[in-house]
């Protein structure tokens, strides 16, 4: 479809706003009955990214929730945005879904335009003006706060950024994590991050976080042995951004996760 109109820039996501805003995603628009949660809303819950020595790891539970019940147990809340960077929802999921599709559209579409990709502090600047915009749905109870990751191929570093409500964005030096249980996971990151981390150690240390969160979060999903359920994992280096397989995630939990939080017999 070609689209012909006021607008000449190279933002896919305005150029909606200004010739064809009936096309833009929106949230749902009905009020919360609180004022807060909407009941029958998926939310995503836990999320978290790190950085570590070759560039960013990010990665999210699977549990989705509505109020106390589980909406799903299979979904999906990190999206590569493009070759180098990386997107984790939480929040309503719906919302949060579309905004991290509608992010990777306009990163391809600036590229086409262009000639050459965004820069990364470009691209979270992108990701900040569609948080902005969900705004008056947020103030309905639909709320999204991402976590934006990625590798800086002018710097040569991973570097990571979370968001509020309003759109503000602030880059972390270390790590972060969003959702109902990011509490915990942050406490479990602190405990164990550091600059230098493998790739192999960092994704350990996602791993135990997410447990961390799961067992003092009931909305987060953790690591599910029973259903074969796994977290999805990405981590984004200067060869770009790719998914850890789920067969080196659920080897790395039986191994190093699982056994380190197996209880010790009494009199051993």
């Amino acid at each position: 479809m070609l689209f012909r109109g006021k607008y000449q820039g190279a933002s896919f996501f305005e150029m909606l706003e200004v010739d064809h805003p009936h096309l833009r995603p929106t949230a749902l628009e009905r009020p919360a009955a609180d004022g807060g949660f909407i009941p029958g809303v998926p939310h995503g819950t836990t999320v978290l990214a790190m950085r570590f020595a070759d560039g960013v790891l990010m990665a999210g539970d699977r549990l989705a929730t509505e109020g106390h019940r589980v909406a799903s147990r299979d979904m999906q809340k990190v999206y590569p945005t493009d070759g180098h960077s990386l997107v984790a929802i939480a929040g309503a999921a719906g919302p949060a879904v579309e905004m991290a599709r509608m992010l990777r559209i306009e990163l391809e579409h600036y590229e086409k335009i262009e000639g050459e990709p965004l820069e990364l502090e470009g691209k979270a600047n992108k990701l900040s003006q569609m948080v902005r915009a969900n705004l008056p749905a947020a103030m309905q109870g639909l709320v999204v706060v991402p976590i934006f990751a990625g590798y800086d191929r002018r710097r040569r570093i991973g570097r990571l950024w979370k968001y509020d409500v309003t759109g503000g964005r602030y880059e972390e030096a270390e790590f972060e994590a969003s959702g109902s249980g990011s509490l915990y996971a942050r406490e479990s990151l602190k405990k164990a991050w550091h600059p230098e981390l493998t790739r192999a150690e960092a994704l350990v240390l996602a791993l135990q976080a997410l447990t961390d969160a799961s067992d003092e979060d009931r909305a987060t999903g953790g690591v599910d042995l029973v259903r074969g359920i796994y977290p999805v994992i990405f981590h984004c280096t200067a060869e770009g951004a790719v998914e850890f397989s789920r067969e080196e995630i659920e080897q790395t939990y039986r191994e190093r996760v699982a056994i380190a939080r197996r209880p010790v017999a009494a009199g051993a």
